[in-house]
């Protein structure tokens, strides 16, 4: 018996994109706008409840990654984080002509950002992936030179999900001397991540991507790394970022986080379920697709290639029925052209164009994987009909 969406319920399925914040940590937010305005940096005695709310945030977000709250450095989010670490590790070494090496199916906020350093003299190593969008140690270990600055690898991929190897990547670039940093947008709040046993010096973190507030994210420095100021002003966050802090954000990122990585277990459990749902009902309906990235995926994370279909037509086709999926990056959603990290992984031809990107959240349900099935079933049986 078929499922049907009824036409008011709107099912949210691009939980890689973004995630609906959390009710509790929304709240906290609009409390503390409301009852603590005052900068967190004057002397007066209204503002020492933010200080020490800024610190008790720190602490948390520590606590979920197993660091030092003194390594935890507040940011606007992911991209700011990752232009952070890569241009800070270059540019006071201009003069030396530093390489970055970094991996070939990364977010644009690192590719870009090597792009840029690029264009000021560094060169740029793209490690190759496999098709499964994994980095082979072997080949970092191969292409480290002696002007390496920094190794940036992403912790998992935000298009197929892929986790990546990143212990044994982080220990060969410490057997060079190398920095390591790791993107973990995609990562942080859905898996288990522990810097220390992971090995990075540095770690880039997203608030929107685990049920907290957009516009607030983190950036973990390992003590012992210098790291030049990315804002020049006042002594804010260890005299590296000037500028007031967003208290509300920071203390509902904190809330969130905790929250998520408090679940875990039973919340990946609850993915996987949605996942066996939807690629079951796929395969009992007969519909000619492959998974992308392999079985080391995040949980809930599912990049689907259909046989000679159109992603964009498919993701449109959904949003008609009010389910919203994605043809892979929100970072690239103007851009028509195959991208870059299926082009990478060299998913076949007849495949390729026809992907769409499905990720499950904490927020969905075993019948969203039922109706999502049932209804993208339906479109491509009637699109390939009609070719």
């Amino acid at each position: 018996m078929k499922v049907v969406n009824s036409s008011s319920k709107i099912i949210y399925a691009d939980n890689a994109a973004t995630t609906e914040s959390d009710t509790d940590a929304l709240k906290l937010m609009f409390n503390l706008q409301k009852k603590f305005f005052a900068n967190p940096s004057s002397a007066y005695k209204i503002s020492r409840p933010l200080k020490k709310i800024l610190q008790e945030s720190r602490e948390k977000i520590a606590a979920c990654i197993n660091a030092e709250p003194n390594e935890i450095y507040f940011t606007s989010g992911g991209s700011e984080s990752d232009n952070w670490a890569v241009k800070s590790s270059v540019l006071p070494n201009l003069r030396e002509r530093p390489n970055i090496i970094t991996s070939a199916v990364e977010h644009k906020a690192i590719l870009n950002s090597c792009g840029a350093m690029k264009n000021l003299g560094c060169s740029v190593t793209k490690l190759p992936v496999d098709k499964f969008c994994a980095v082979n140690p072997v080949d970092l270990r191969e292409k480290i030179l002696p002007q390496t600055k920094i190794i940036s690898v992403m912790l998992a991929n935000n298009e197929v999900g892929t986790i990546q190897p990143i212990k044994i990547l982080a220990e060969i670039a410490h057997e060079a001397g190398k920095i390591f940093h790791t993107d973990a947008v995609q990562a942080v709040g859905h898996i288990p991540v522990d810097v220390k046993s992971l090995g990075v010096d540095m770690l880039s973190a997203s608030g929107h991507k685990f049920n907290a507030p957009k516009g607030i994210g983190f950036l973990y420095v390992r003590d012992g790394i210098n790291i030049a100021p990315y804002i020049d002003g006042g002594a804010q966050e260890f005299s590296k970022r000037a500028g007031t802090e967003n208290i509300p954000a920071i203390a509902a990122m904190a809330l969130a986080l905790e929250k998520n990585c408090r679940d875990i277990n039973r919340t990946s459990e609850k993915l996987s379920t949605c996942v066996k749902i939807l690629l079951d009902n796929l395969r009992r309906d007969n519909i000619d697709f492959i998974v992308n990235g392999g079985e080391n995926r995040l949980p809930g994370h599912l990049s689907l290639s259909f046989k000679g279909c159109d992603g964009e037509s498919l993701m449109h086709r959904l949003d008609l029925k009010n389910i919203c999926v994605s043809t892979g990056s929100a970072c690239n959603s103007r851009n028509t052209e195959i991208s870059h990290v299926l082009q990478a992984m060299n998913v076949p031809e007849d495949y390729i164009r026809g992907t769409i990107r499905i990720t499950f959240g904490k927020n969905n349900s075993a019948e969203d994987a039922e109706i999502i099935s049932e209804n993208l079933a339906t479109i491509i049986k009637k699109t390939l009909t009609t070719l």
